[in-house]
């Protein structure tokens, strides 16, 4: 079990996710946005690879297109 932090409000995950399982669970299409876990920016192709872990603290930011 991990208590997280996302987007400033806190979750209990009762299994293991990585990133990318963990945006999938949340809705949350992994192309059209930024994470940031505990202070440093993860790049797109570590999602898969890596592992929330209890206590970590995730920042996730959506890109909008306009003009």
């Amino acid at each position: 079990m991990a208590k997280i932090q996302l987007n400033g409000k806190q979750f209990v995950l009762n299994k293991k996710h990585s990133l990318i399982s963990l945006l999938k669970k949340f809705k949350i299409n992994e192309k059209k946005v930024a994470v940031e876990l505990n202070g440093k920016i993860v790049n797109k192709n570590k999602f898969s690879s890596t592992v929330i872990k209890n206590k970590d603290k995730l920042e996730v930011v959506h890109f909008i297109g306009g003009g």
